[in-house]
């Protein structure tokens, strides 16, 4: 029996329900959990006020992965292409800085292979890349109405036509690293 190196990871790419949904699929995540991060708001902030835009902080999520199964760098590279990171505070029709590009960093080691991985990514966008990285300072975690969002909700419109293709586009790009 091998013992698990669980690590975390946080990203931030566009609405929180898209990225959790990504990440749940994949070989060696053992949990995913929808929050907010990067802003300087005090307090504990709720949907609505990170959906005003104000609070400075982005809808991200926060994986619990396995590094004997997953790697970091592996969840940089899913991360990169299952989201636009060269859309400026925007994913698809969601605006605010809340949708922003995101990469949180926990140690140096992350922050070195956040800029490896994005140095790798870049050349296959004809767009720049504008994919933030940043040490993480704190995360919140988000109301629990927004956790396990598409398995909950997969009936709405939302979760249809968005989130639908973004797991079709994951199972086409990264099948060797589902579940």
């Amino acid at each position: 029996m091998s013992h698990k190196n669980l690590q975390l990871a946080t990203f931030g790419g566009g609405c929180f329900w898209c990225t959790e949904a990504v990440f749940i699929e994949i070989k060696g995540v053992e949990k995913v959990v929808s929050g907010y991060s990067g802003g300087n708001a005090p307090g504990h902030p709720t949907y609505r006020e990170i959906c005003s835009g104000l609070t400075g902080h982005a809808e991200v999520i926060q994986v619990t992965f396995d590094a004997h199964v997953i790697s970091y760098e592996d969840l940089l590279v899913i991360f990169m292409t299952t989201h636009d990171p060269t859309t400026l505070n925007r994913q698809g029709a969601d605006r605010g800085t809340q949708y922003r590009s995101v990469i949180y960093y926990h140690d140096e080691k992350q922050k070195e292979m956040a800029e490896v991985v994005l140095k790798k990514v870049t050349p296959y966008y004809k767009d720049p890349v504008v994919t933030e990285i940043s040490p993480l300072d704190v995360f919140y975690e988000a109301e629990g109405y927004h956790q396990n969002y598409y398995k909950n909700n997969r009936e709405q419109g939302y979760c249809s036509f968005v989130i639908t293709p973004k797991l079709a586009k994951l199972r086409k790009l990264h099948a060797d690293k589902l579940k």
